[in-house]
């Protein structure tokens, strides 16, 4: 398997890159690093777009050295919170003439929610268009994971006519730090499983790299790689009437909460539930003042 995805990658080794901008989610650590690094040594402008900024600094100044180019920025961004992503999505705009590609390679692994009440799983994960995934196309695997293809895929129809592809992808089983908030004993139990039947991170990149790289693929946009090499599905992960019921609830989700943090005058709604824009009443148990004072202080 590792020397098929070598081989693969020769026919790109030469690609250059000057004169184009990356943004690569997630490019503090693991493959989005490698990810990131060999496409600074393409000569790209790098657009590191990570949530911690001590970690992508010392990102950063790993790439600058590894690669010889200065042409590597941060740019924080933290894909839990909509007012950061919005944030992040208008700096890019004042600031960057262009951009070429974008490497959506940011996941976590940990419960939760977001500070807009999303899972933090969920919500975290590459939806939006270079998605990096994992190997959840199966009817009982991640719901999340199947998203992504299925985003990817409305994304894709979307996005005819422009010139824009979009591909999501499995880099397969990687020994990154993807699990680095799950507890110590359950990585000192999956040791000797990462090191002896894991990719490393450098292997872990090169699907990445083929779908960002390789010339010709533009056909096979909304397509799923994997090992370099795009893949057929399963039939849920190509059913186009659920990608668009998605797509559709997903803009509809993100209207609500970008409601709710830019409409002027809800301050009097404070505490109230929002449905569609819209605030909404709730049965009298959702309103049971002494109930929600004992879940917060007791």
């Amino acid at each position: 398997m590792y020397s098929s995805v070598k081989v693969l990658w020769l026919k790109e080794r030469d690609a250059k890159l000057h004169g184009k901008t990356v943004i690569v989610t997630g490019s503090n650590t693991g493959i989005g690093k490698m990810t990131a690094l060999d496409l600074s040594r393409r000569g790209a402008r790098v657009i590191l777009a990570c949530r911690s900024k001590p970690r992508a600094e010392a990102a950063l100044a790993d790439i600058k050295r590894e690669s010889g180019s200065n042409e590597v920025v941060f740019m924080q961004l933290d894909l839990g919170s909509l007012k950061s992503v919005r944030s992040f999505a208008e700096n890019i705009l004042k600031t960057e003439p262009r951009f070429d590609l974008l490497i959506n390679n940011a996941g976590i692994y940990m419960p939760g929610t977001t500070e807009d009440g999303l899972g933090v799983m969920f919500w975290c994960q590459p939806h939006r268009s270079l998605p990096v995934d994992q190997p959840a196309v199966r009817p009982s695997e991640g719901v999340c994971k199947l998203c992504n293809v299925l985003f990817t895929h409305e994304l894709a129809k979307r996005l005819q006519g422009t010139n824009v592809t979009c591909y999501t992808l499995h880099p397969g089983a990687i020994n990154s730090e993807l699990f680095r908030d799950v507890s110590k004993v359950f990585m000192i139990l999956m040791k000797p499983f990462l090191m002896f039947f894991f990719k490393d991170t450098v292997a872990g990149s090169q699907t990445t790299l083929h779908c960002a790289l390789q010339e010709g693929l533009e056909p096979f946009s909304g397509r799923y790689f994997s090992n370099c090499t795009v893949r057929n599905l399963y039939a849920n992960a190509r059913e186009g009437t659920v990608a668009k019921k998605l797509w559709e609830n997903t803009v509809a989700g993100c209207q609500t909460n970008l409601h709710c943090a830019l409409q002027e005058g809800l301050e009097p709604l404070s505490g109230r539930y929002f449905s569609n824009c819209t605030v909404r009443n709730f049965y009298p148990k959702a309103r049971e003042g002494t109930v929600a004072k004992k879940l917060l202080y007791e």
